[in-house]
């Protein structure tokens, strides 16, 4: 039986745009035993994933330390879809046969299987990038690379149950779409300020009647707070995410729309085929393109300021031109209660 580890090892929204890769992997080979790596907070995304088999964590030792979580499993292959130099040593000191990964960076010497990628150039999204080294793989396999599979990557079965709580919870009604507003950005990507979010939120709901809810991973409570209040609606509540990282991806899946810069949760929300919209920076390495969500073409909006000024802190764009495309997207969304 063939078994698989798949390295992400980063950030949240960079394990979700590998959600793609993996699940190719599992199209194609059924009956794998794919093993993710992933640091202990993008775990309960990746015990959601069907197409994950084994989670092994990576809790930051050296590369002898790393190694030896691989051992036990004996993998037939690695695919390093983010690598490092402490990862791909560990890979190599593991014995694993077929190391593959990016010809990038000074870690490339540890694998043995390697895929030319420039993707400091951004000439596509993350998730084809992660794409193109799992079809690598195959290729070397000499088997010809299955259709990718299409979005929803996660499926939860909830969503209708907890949606009608919620709407009950807040006295909204169920024909009204729910917004969600994450004006966190875990310091990952420049962002609109409060006062860009709360103008925005003003413009949009002049034209379309809405539940504004307001997001709040860890130590954004403040910020949440701060935009209720600067909107002072009464169609307007705040979540806090307190109880872990799978209980939000729960509660993102009741929404409807999901705004936000480029952070972890807009992923997330991509991965579940909700619709988005958001904002990116102008730079090269944080593009639209780049960092695409994962969620069907006409279920995705995006926006950029022209020229990016590497100093600001907030974006430079115009939010009442961003609050009328924006309002058109919307419109063209499902109504509410069949979404």
């Amino acid at each position: 039986m063939m078994k698989i580890l798949v390295i992400r090892n980063d950030k949240l929204g960079d394990f979700v745009l590998a959600l793609p890769a993996i699940s190719l992997l599992k199209s194609q080979y059924p009956d794998a035993i794919i093993t993710a790596l992933v640091p202990p907070y993008t775990r309960p995304v990746a015990e959601m994933c069907p197409s994950i088999d084994n989670i092994v964590i990576d809790n930051g030792g050296n590369a002898f330390e790393l190694s030896r979580h691989f051992s036990p499993h004996q993998f037939d292959a690695s695919i390093s879809l983010y690598s490092e130099l402490r990862t791909a040593a560990a890979l190599w000191l593991a014995g694993i046969r077929n190391r593959v990964g990016p010809a990038t960076k000074i870690a490339q010497i540890f694998l043995n299987r390697r895929l030319r990628q420039k993707r400091s150039l951004s000439l596509k999204p993350e998730y084809e990038y992660n794409v193109d080294l799992a079809k690598y793989y195959i290729q070397l396999n000499g088997d010809t690379p299955v259709t990718p599979v299409k979005p929803p990557y996660l499926v939860l079965d909830d969503r209708q149950t907890l949606r009608q709580k919620y709407i009950e919870s807040i006295g909204s009604s169920p024909q009204k779409k729910l917004v969600i507003i994450h004006p966190g950005s875990g310091g990952s990507a420049v962002n609109l300020s409060l006062q860009q979010y709360a103008q925005l939120a003003r413009t949009i709901n002049r034209d379309i009647d809405l539940h504004f809810v307001i997001t709040a991973g860890p130590d954004e409570l403040d910020n949440a707070n701060s935009l209720s209040r600067l909107l002072n609606a009464d169609n307007c509540t705040v979540y806090n995410s307190v109880h872990g990282l799978a209980n939000f991806v729960h509660f993102i899946n009741i929404c409807d729309v999901f705004i936000s810069g480029s952070t972890g949760p807009l992923h997330i929300a991509g991965a579940l085929n909700i619709a988005t919209v958001a904002f990116y920076p102008a730079r090269r390495s944080a593009t639209a393109l780049r960092w695409q969500t994962l969620n069907e073409t006409g279920k995705r909006i995006s926006f950029s300021p022209e020229q990016y000024v590497k100093a600001a802190s907030t974006l430079n764009i115009d939010i009442d031109e961003c609050a009328t495309e924006i309002i058109d997207f919307i419109r063209r969304l499902p109504a509410a209660d069949k979404a």
